[in-house]
């Protein structure tokens, strides 16, 4: 490639990286930006090999520009792709698409129904992200159901109750109703019993595997002509818990030839052996199937729309044959496809994540490697910034893949102008965090101050807003810098906020506060804390990926838990802990923080 083609690739590549940064609220992506470049650019792909090696650099200088650096450069580049952005940023502003004969009902009326198992993972924040924002749209209401009708296989964890209504808090929204349908099971048997007078649903003993094979042939069992009063009855013997798990269910009478076998004479309750967690409901055997249960519920909290993941399009036609039976009108229904969430080596499973935190391989479910809704409350993310990603995606049945670095974009957006500027010069990382002890050396160091230095340094608290003030950051007789912003001896480097120092083997000498130095001749900018014992804070910075430790400016100790700050040049923090308040996480005399994003 000549050096006229590779210029021509750079100026392309940066008005495809601008746009794509501006369109989707993120840092660009090589990979993002190569099918378009090349489908617009024929002439460029014969150097398919060398084209990623040039748009790289540009892609990096993108992602370190703020959102209106790069909207000035995309106006002078590509005016007309700027017009373009602010004409969709129009349409968008409705992300949502309207819901389906919404006019039709005198309220929207929506439901979350989650599975009290365990605490929720990200992926758990889409539906009341979007039914929340529904509600908000259409001044609806929102019930949050409990299904908790399997005490079993996906058995309820106390706990979980209200960790799920405190996510759904966290995320900015409050249901306009509880329920537990573990509290319903009354209502649930006299349901089943009007079915059952309405010839709609059979007691069947048949064994399990022998069903199956009738069903698949689209042959009934013989059960399936038993008299209304035989099957009442043993409807009552099951209630009274007189079978035992597996001997007997109850079945909905269908189209036994239906063209899918899953909608087959499906059973709406069966015998569970095992107490339910609650006490309330600890005495129940004879437990509702998931699809009866929450086709009921659904009727009688007179819900107009459920928002359900495509995989359940057989709840919805399996519950109409319930509906048809009670002459009921069936709600709404939009079907979505599933969402993926990259940045996280643990799959979203509550099951799986709920193994590793009783392994130990996770700490708990704030551990920052979880893929949950806690694990990215304590890194200081606020919950607008997941449900404003959660929205963008839209409800498509597609597939849709989620970048954490649209959900860090969101919540930089929310928190930047608010968020103090701290020195945080690291000493090192632990990649184990159950070796927390046993941290490299040599991350760390330590420089004595020569000429006449300033007794501290006063960089402002944010950059942006002067009115804030300065912060001191003491350096009486020597500063502490990360290994890779030491100056070759000889050479100058700028202490942010201190002044120009010129390094002289062990000494940094003063060379004064002249910030052409930085302008004209690019000596680097660098942060720093000073040597002294009194002159930082030890920190324990818990990532995703370890722990880091360090050494802040002491005005950090000065925040409370929950306040976030800015390590600069390292990225946004929570304060967790103090030094003193013996947490288990972190070793005597550290402050905790958890790392939220760059």
């Amino acid at each position: 490639m000549d050096d006229d083609l590779s210029e021509r690739v750079r100026e392309e590549a940066e008005t495809h990286a601008l746009y794509n940064a501006l369109k989707h609220g993120s840092d660009p992506e090589v990979g993002a930006i190569m099918g378009p470049l090349m489908g617009e650019n024929p002439d460029f792909r014969p150097h398919g090999d060398e084209v990623p090696g040039v748009v790289a650099p540009v892609v990096a200088e993108v992602s370190r520009m703020s959102d209106d650096e790069r909207r000035e450069r995309l106006l002078d580049l590509a005016p007309d792709l700027v017009e373009e952005l602010e004409a969709e940023d129009e349409e968008d502003d409705q992300v949502l698409p309207d819901l389906p004969n919404a006019d039709e009902y005198d309220e929207i009326r929506m439901r979350l129904a989650p599975n009290p198992n365990g605490p929720w993972h990200l992926g758990s924040a889409r539906m009341p992200a979007v039914i929340g924002t529904y509600k908000e749209l259409y001044d609806g209401w929102m019930l949050c159901r409990f299904d908790d009708t399997d005490p079993e296989t996906k058995r309820p964890d106390l706990d979980a109750y209200d960790e799920i209504l405190d996510a759904i808090g966290y995320l900015g929204f409050e249901p306009d109703e509880v329920l537990k349908a573990s509290d319903r099971v009354e209502t649930y048997y006299e349901h089943a019993r009007e079915l059952i007078e309405k010839g709609g649903a059979y007691t069947c003993s048949c064994p399990a595997e022998h069903f199956r094979g009738l069903k698949a042939d689209a042959e009934p069992c013989d059960h399936r002509d038993k008299s209304v009063e035989t099957v009442r009855e043993e409807f009552e013997a099951m209630v009274e818990g007189e079978y035992a798990d597996g001997e007997m269910v109850l079945r909905v009478k269908t189209d036994i030839e239906h063209k899918n076998p899953a909608m087959r004479d499906f059973v709406a309750f069966r015998m569970v052996d095992t107490p339910h967690p609650r006490e309330e409901a600890a005495d129940y055997r004879a437990w509702p199937m998931l699809d009866f249960q929450s086709g009921i519920d659904d009727h009688l909290t007179g819900v107009t729309h459920i928002i359900r993941g495509i995989d359940l399009q057989d709840s919805a036609k399996r519950q109409r044959f319930v509906y048809d039976y009670f002459g009921w009108e069936y709600p709404e229904v939009v079907h979505w496809g599933h969402v993926q969430i990259d940045a996280y080596d643990v799959p979203m499973s509550t099951s799986t994540i709920k193994e590793r935190v009783d392994s130990g391989e996770l700490t708990g479910w704030d551990d920052p490697r979880a893929p949950t809704l806690a694990s990215v409350k304590r890194r200081g993310i606020r919950g607008q910034a997941i449900v404003d990603a959660m929205v963008d995606l839209g409800v498509s049945t597609s597939n849709v893949d989620l970048a954490m670095s649209s959900i860090y974009a969101n919540n930089r957006d929310l928190i930047d102008d608010d968020t103090d500027r701290r020195f945080l010069v690291r000493d090192g990382a632990a990649s184990d965090a159950a070796h927390r002890d046993r941290l490299p050396e040599g991350a760390v160091e330590a420089f004595d101050l020569a000429g006449d230095v300033p007794d501290a340094g006063h960089p402002p608290l944010h950059p942006n807003h002067e009115d804030r003030g300065d912060r001191d950051v003491p350096a009486s007789d020597a500063v502490l810098l990360e290994s890779e912003d030491v100056p070759a001896d000889g050479e100058r480097v700028w202490l942010k906020g201190f002044g120009c120092l010129r390094r002289d083997g062990d000494e940094l000498e003063w060379v004064g506060t002249d910030i052409d130095l930085v302008r004209e001749e690019g000596v680097p900018v660098v942060h720093w804390v000073g040597a002294g014992d009194d002159e930082h804070v030890r920190v324990r910075l818990r990532t995703m990926d370890g722990d880091v430790v360090g050494y802040a400016e002491p005005g950090y100790a000065d925040y409370d838990v929950d306040d976030l700050v800015q390590f600069e040049r390292v990225g946004f923090a929570r304060f967790d802990a103090a030094a003193d308040d013996d947490v288990e996480e972190a070793e005597p005399g550290e402050y905790l923080a958890f790392y939220a994003h760059p």
